[in-house]
């Protein structure tokens, strides 16, 4: 015992007494003596000790008045008393024992009997106060506990070994819609309806489970929990088994959760990951994904498919032109037909800002794929009203079929997307399949962008330059400058060969550039030996469409160090018609800065005699098909006439080309040309053969 930490009171009247006392207690614990039994009471009260020895027979009050009033008060009815009494003393004993005593101490006092009393009694109210804040620790951590249970955010249930409910915290309750309650002896599986999400069958308990395989388990995937009220909960966690420190199992305890909401927002996001927003429509990774598994499935069954590439025709110049919303709602008002149109058993889809792909499964041949497509075809020729104007519009479709040109999901992507482009320069508002030739076109367009790329990068694309022979004295009075791509091996390819294609992929502002800046170059190196020649170079559509084209001009003339007069810029009519006002600006700041406007192939396109009155042109070329024609046809010899009196009387410059013998010549001069180029004179030739054989010679006029 620790004897500081203990206290009695010892109270006696007898100094003799009380001094054996007191020698056989002082070492067990602090002692506080009283000899007065008034004092009594009042004493215990203020030193609260662990123990309390009391003389029976005092005067004033006896022992038995001072243990009344003990046990009156609160404060001290539970310190455990002593009596001191007779050997003989059965009858104060017995009164002693009915006023609460818990023991007695004889007289005459045998000291070493007195100690071991009194420890015997401090060790069991040590281990008393022991025991109570011991109890006090389980009440507090039991408490901590309940309030833990209830406050937790995920429902808690525990059942016995035989599967009945012994606890449900309020989470629990809500759920299931059960309270305590209800819950409490019930078999787990009447509180908790788990069924399978997909099918609503059944589903074990993991409590139940856990206690079967004697482990920790988890709920089952796509667990539902429908309570008493019949709502439906998506649930998930965990059941364990209650296992004790000798292994047995006493119950389990299972911990589950609502993941409803999650479960929720996992559908949306994955139906956002999965399809277009705007139309609500597969996107490319969906379809992908089905394509594969059609694929897999086909080459079980033995069926084709048919994977087909929708473009809507012209969409970039009405979604400019009307506005991203009106854009919007065309791809939605194109989406609802073809969606009509194709029913439920094709795959649709967005996958891209205009097109669109139909994946048609287990089709029996081709025919099938067309007939699909001649029906999109219908649907999209039908007028889409815009602010009360009916918008026509078209289609443009590329058929790829399984395993007949295809072996796996991402080629029938390529091999569609080639199919549509063929349609598009069909001329639109159709369909084609996928063919060895298509194969062949594609891998050879392939092969020439990247040796354009090359050709670009490297800075080697190589200037032909063509005389242009003034009529009046024969003499080369300029050129045209002509771009030629030369690969690796040294094969020379025509502009026709890889300008569509520079159109096509934007590299057509790279090129033109880089023939403007050769050509602006060999002028000045023309300069140097004195001879001042003007060079025409061709200017692309795109080109006209950039608006930063005219500075960027300047800025290359003024890097070569040329007069702007020594160059012409040469323009189509379907470049003029892109966009009127941005175009007519475009040429006017050319124009400011000294540089010639020719309008070239003048007759082919879409002639209006407007363009030649509202741009700023200088010179008006001819057209090689109707020059070579003018002596057989005498329609093409009328219209070389007309073009030629309409310029004179303009007072343009005319530029007749496609000059192949010596009639052309005759017959262009007679009617007035300013200046021809053709075979008839001279074919296009190198840049240096021609610096060598017309500049270096001297024979520019």
């Amino acid at each position: 015992m620790e004897n500081e930490t203990q206290k009695v009171v010892i109270i006696d009247d007898e100094p003799t007494t009380l001094l054996l006392l007191e020698n056989a207690v002082e070492s067990l614990a602090d002692v506080v003596t009283v000899s007065q039994s008034v004092d009594a009471f009042s004493t215990v009260r203020a030193q609260l000790p662990d123990l309390v020895i009391l003389d029976i027979s005092m005067p004033e009050l006896s022992g038995f008045d001072v243990c009344k009033q003990l046990k009156a008060c609160p404060t001290t009815a539970s310190i455990p008393v002593i009596f001191v009494t007779s050997h003989s003393d059965s009858e104060n004993e017995h009164i002693a024992l009915s006023l609460g005593a818990i023991d007695f101490i004889s007289k005459p006092i045998d000291i070493e009997m007195c100690r071991m009393r009194v420890r015997n009694h401090l060790t069991l109210q040590y281990q008393k106060v022991l025991l109570k804040d011991v109890n006090q620790a389980l009440e507090a951590e039991k408490k901590q506990l309940a309030i833990t249970l209830k406050s937790i955010a995920d429902g808690v249930i525990s059942i016995n070994a035989a599967g009945d409910v012994t606890f449900i915290n309020p989470v629990a309750q809500r759920l299931t819609g059960y309270n305590i309650q209800e819950a409490l002896g019930k078999p787990i599986d009447e509180v908790m309806n788990l069924r399978d999400a997909s099918n609503q069958e059944s589903l074990l308990n993991p409590a139940l489970y856990a206690l079967e395989v004697k482990r920790p388990v988890a709920m089952s995937y796509n667990a539902t929990l429908i309570s008493r009220t019949k709502e439906i909960f998506r649930v998930e966690d965990s059941a364990s088994p209650i296992i004790d420190d000798d292994g047995n199992i006493s119950g389990a305890v299972m911990v589950f959760q609502d993941v409803s909401e999650a479960v929720e927002m996992a559908v949306k996001m994955t139906h956002l990951t999965n399809h277009d927003q705007l139309t609500g429509l597969p996107n490319r990774v969906l379809l992908h994904d089905r394509v594969v598994q059609a694929i897999a499935r086909s080459f079980t069954s033995k069926q084709s498919i048919a994977l087909l590439l929708i473009d809507i025709d012209n969409f970039k110049y009405l979604n400019d032109s009307l506005g991203h919303q009106v854009g919007d709602f065309v791809i939605s008002v194109i989406a609802k037909r073809l969606s009509d149109t194709l029913g439920k058993d094709a795959t649709l889809a967005r996958v891209g800002g205009d097109e669109f792909a139909c994946l048609l499964s287990d089709i029996g041949s081709g025919y099938s794929a067309e007939s699909i497509a001649m029906a999109c075809l219908h649907s999209g020729r039908q007028p889409i009203e815009i602010d009360g104007k009916a918008h026509q519009l078209s289609l443009s479709i590329g058929i790829s079929l399984y395993p007949q040109d295809a072996v796996n999901a991402e080629e029938m992507m390529r091999h569609a997307d080639s199919a549509m482009y063929r349609s598009k320069s069909k001329g639109k508002d159709t369909f084609s399949f996928f063919s060895k030739d298509l194969q062949h076109a594609m891998h050879h367009r392939v092969e020439m962008e990247i040796k354009l790329r090359h050709a670009i990068e490297n800075n080697s694309l190589a200037i032909y330059l063509q005389p242009k022979y003034d009529f009046e004295n024969n003499e080369v009075a300029g050129a045209e400058s002509l771009v030629r791509m030369v690969d690796e091996s040294g094969k020379v390819f025509g502009p026709d060969e890889f300008i569509p294609l520079a159109e096509e992929t934007g590299l057509i502002h790279q090129l033109g550039k880089q023939v403007l800046q050769k050509s602006c170059e060999f002028i000045a190196r023309c300069n140097e030996k004195g001879q001042h020649l003007k060079v025409a170079v061709n200017v692309a559509a795109k080109q006209l469409a950039n608006p930063g084209f005219a500075d960027e001009v300047a800025e290359i003339i003024r890097s070569a160090g040329i007069e702007a007069s020594s160059i012409e810029l040469e323009v189509t009519e379907s470049a003029l018609m892109h966009d009127f006002e941005q175009t007519r600006d475009i040429l006017n700041a050319l124009t400011s800065l000294g540089v010639t406007i020719a309008l070239d192939d003048f007759g082919t396109g879409y002639s209006s005699l407007s363009y030649l009155r509202q741009f700023p042109l200088n010179v008006l070329k001819i057209d090689r098909s109707f020059v070579i024609d003018m002596d057989e046809e005498q329609q093409a010899h009328d219209i070389v006439t007309a073009i030629v009196h309409l310029a004179l009387s303009l007072e343009l410059t005319i530029v007749a080309e496609g000059i192949e013998t010596q009639s052309h010549f005759n017959g262009l001069k007679a009617l007035g040309c300013h200046l021809g180029q053709g075979y008839f004179m001279c074919r296009p030739v190198a840049m240096e053969d021609f610096f060598n054989q017309f500049i270096s010679n001297e024979e520019v006029a």
